[in-house]
């Protein structure tokens, strides 16, 4: 273009309104002539709003709209309105054969004629459009900044994204406009929340602008679903229920009321070539707080590889979170309305904190749970665990006596919920620990897995018991897994433990120690975790090293025998003599 040409083209900064039908291929190939007549019948509806907001169409071809505004704020507000409408009028059309429109919003300089605009705002908006979900609006960080303070909306940032052929990435933010998001769903009544831990995957969220992705996006919630349907303890909403907020830009805090749920897990997928990211975040219905967020980053190459790797990794870290949550709450609640579950919640951090202190706390807030519901099998496993946790840490006085109770628990707890994973995890440890069949306590262990492999307790108890029945290097590939799908977990010191031990039994005496003094720094009153190093150190021959640790093992549990740690535990004869003998040498008393 010469210097005169250039003079010559007209420019004026525009916001533009760039909007087209979702899915209008799959309408027009179910019923053409329906479709055609439904879409003259809304655009008669739509069109007008365009000049009442003070834009003019620049084109209406096949479903698209192109609108040009002089005032940013207009542009906007004719976006929300435009969805707002077409959520009424898809009120009473059935699912299958609703419009949804994605509308772009973006501001930018353009080239006019007397007709016609052109130039890069016309394309971002273009590109915007296509990452919007259908119902929804995609605005650009130029628009944002300018109808922030001016519009009452919500904006979720979507981040600086690639657009196809757009040199430069743009900042993206999607518009909740919560009228809209009302009236595509109707006027329902608030359903009250069940009596367990409530929660609803909803759809995940498309920013590819590929329709391909949608597959493999709500392939993945299925399966995040069906996932966390697994654990008896959550109450989890059913997909096709979560699925009709596919397409609508939702509150979570009306999710959590017109579903009765008290959590909500929200993502997105992006793909940028072969690249593919995944994030997922898990939030409170009823205060919007995020509890958990991450993302996954994979290739293209394998989609359902990558599939069941964030499925795995979702699933297993939000058990634990949910937990975590549920727990918090429970400590908030007014003495007088705790239930059972609320007092089994707050036993657990009691349980976690591995303290003669917090074993005390623990036992009467599970007895008092039992006591209220004799037939809570989580709570009736839990004291058995927490008494033999407590035999061999020396928190037991009768240990005998106590051994006895905690096998009556847990074989009263698996009558109660033979399929409960948590029970069939604890209650496999509790044998694989205190009775003659520890491959009792692997096959339980092992059906708690099958029932949730993305349960990581269910893991580390899987490692417990793999060590009991001297295969030492399956219990270290089992407690990877657990510190895999839970690296934050309050369990996490067990977890070095036990690594810890296997790695003794394996001969790994110099792993070993640097493993349990790792956790012994997390939890210096854990005794467990000291006799391993103990017989760690004696195996590398530092004799003076582990009679030091030896006295201050005796100084926490003065109890502490090589009878005691006979009777206490079941390991293969093997293990016990090399076990016993190096304890021995260390100078723990007969």
């Amino acid at each position: 273009m010469t210097q005169d040409e250039e003079s010559s083209v007209r420019r004026r900064l525009s916001a533009i309104l760039a909007a087209d039908i979702a899915g209008y291929s799959r309408l027009m190939g179910q019923d053409e002539a329906a479709t055609v007549r439904d879409l003259k019948g809304h655009q008669t509806a739509i069109l007008p709003l365009v000049g009442r907001h003070g834009g003019r169409i620049i084109d209406t071809a096949g479903d698209g709209i192109l609108a040009e505004f002089p005032s940013v704020v207009r542009a906007t507000e004719c976006a929300v309105e435009i969805q707002t409408a077409m959520a009424a009028r898809n009120q009473d059309v059935p699912v299958a054969r609703r419009m949804l429109f994605r509308i772009g919003v973006n501001l930018g300089d353009v080239i006019h004629d007397d007709t016609r605009i052109y130039g890069d705002g016309i394309n971002v908006a273009a590109r915007l459009e296509a990452l919007a979900e259908p119902g929804g609006v995609v605005v650009s960080r130029a628009v944002h900044d300018q109808v922030l303070d001016r519009l009452d909306l919500a904006f979720e940032d979507l981040g600086e994204l690639e657009l196809k052929n757009i040199a430069r990435p743009v900042r993206v933010y999607r518009i909740r406009p919560s009228e809209a998001s009302k009236l595509a769903a109707g006027p329902r009544d608030a359903l009250p929340l069940p009596d367990k831990p409530s929660v609803a995957v909803l759809p995940f969220l498309n920013m590819s602008g590929d329709p391909e992705q949608d597959y493999f996006a709500d392939g993945m919630v299925e399966d995040i679903t069906t996932a966390l349907s697994r654990i008896r303890w959550l109450f989890v909403i059913a997909r096709n229920s979560a699925f009709t907020y596919k397409g609508r830009g939702v509150d979570v805090r009306h999710v959590g009321r017109e579903l009765g749920v008290r959590y909500v897990v929200e993502g997105s997928v992006r793909r940028a070539g072969d690249r593919v990211r995944i994030t997922a975040q898990l939030v409170e219905a009823d205060t919007g707080r995020h509890i958990w967020a991450d993302r996954f980053d994979g290739t293209t190459a394998d989609l359902f590889d990558l599939q069941d790797h964030v499925t795995a990794a979702v699933a297993g870290a939000l058990e634990p979170r949910l937990r975590q949550a549920e727990t918090e709450r429970a400590r908030r609640k007014a003495p007088a309305d705790l239930s059972a579950y609320d007092l089994y919640l707050r036993a657990l951090p009691h349980y976690h904190a591995m303290t003669a202190a917090g074993h005390a706390a623990a036992l009467p807030l599970l007895e008092a749970a039992i006591a209220r519901d004799p037939g809570f099998a989580q709570a009736v496993v839990m004291l058995a665990r927490t008494i033999t946790r407590g035999i061999y840490q020396g928190w037991q006085a009768d240990h005998l006596g106590a051994k006895r109770r905690a096998e009556e628990l847990t074989r009263a707890a698996l009558a109660l919920d033979a399929a409960d994973p948590v029970v069939l995890a604890m209650a496999g440890v509790n044998f694989a620990i205190l009775s003659d069949e520890p491959a009792l306590g692997a096959e339980l262990v092992a059906r708690a897995i099958e029932v949730n492999p993305n349960f990581a307790d269910g893991w580390l108890q899987a490692g417990w018991t793999a060590v009991y029945n001297g295969q030492v290097e399956l219990a270290i590939e089992r407690v990877a897994i657990a510190e895999r799908l839970d690296p934050l977990s309050p369990d996490i010191v067990q977890v070095w433990h036990c690594r810890g031990a296997a790695l003794y039994f394996a001969r790994r005496f110099q792993e070993a120690a640097v493993t349990e003094r790792r956790a012994i720094a997390a939890r210096p009153e854990h005794a467990g975790q000291r006799t391993y190093l103990i017989a760690a150190l004696v195996g590398l021959g530092e004799l003076e090293a582990a009679r030091a640790e030896a006295e201050t093992l005796l100084r926490i549990q003065p109890s502490r025998t090589l009878r005691r740690t006979r009777e206490t535990n079941s390991y293969p004869p093997w293990m016990m003599d090399v076990y016993l003998d190096a304890l021995r040498q260390a100078g723990i008393p007969e």
